[in-house]
């Protein structure tokens, strides 16, 4: 079994272990989500990336990751297809020939 899997059975065990499952529809998982990675910009917030407390970045970015998991689940959602038919969908927006090194957005180059 995939690593992301195995990740999400035990996020989903963890949450059935409580009954959570009630609380956890794709609206409110996207609304945690969002409050996740707001959390996780706070860490960066008036400090350079360097400064940055490394422990405060795992523990931010893991709930973030479990959201993002829970939420794939919740929508029935496969996390490794809808990453991979993403990456598909960026290479033809940004070709290597004229996006590399370049930061603009795909309409701009």
């Amino acid at each position: 079994m995939s690593d992301i899997y195995d990740l999400t059975q035990k996020l989903i065990k963890f949450r059935d272990e409580r009954d959570w499952e009630q609380f956890h529809n794709p609206k409110d998982l996207a609304i945690a989500l969002s409050i996740e990675a707001s959390e996780l910009l706070e860490v960066f917030l008036w400090k350079s990336a360097a400064d940055a407390d490394v422990l405060k970045i795992k523990e931010e970015l893991a709930d973030v990751l479990a959201y993002a998991l829970l939420l794939a689940v919740s929508c029935d959602l496969d996390v490794r297809t809808i990453v991979e038919d993403k990456i598909e969908r960026n290479e033809q927006k940004y070709p290597v020939a004229i996006s590399k090194g370049s930061a603009k957005k795909y309409n701009q180059i």
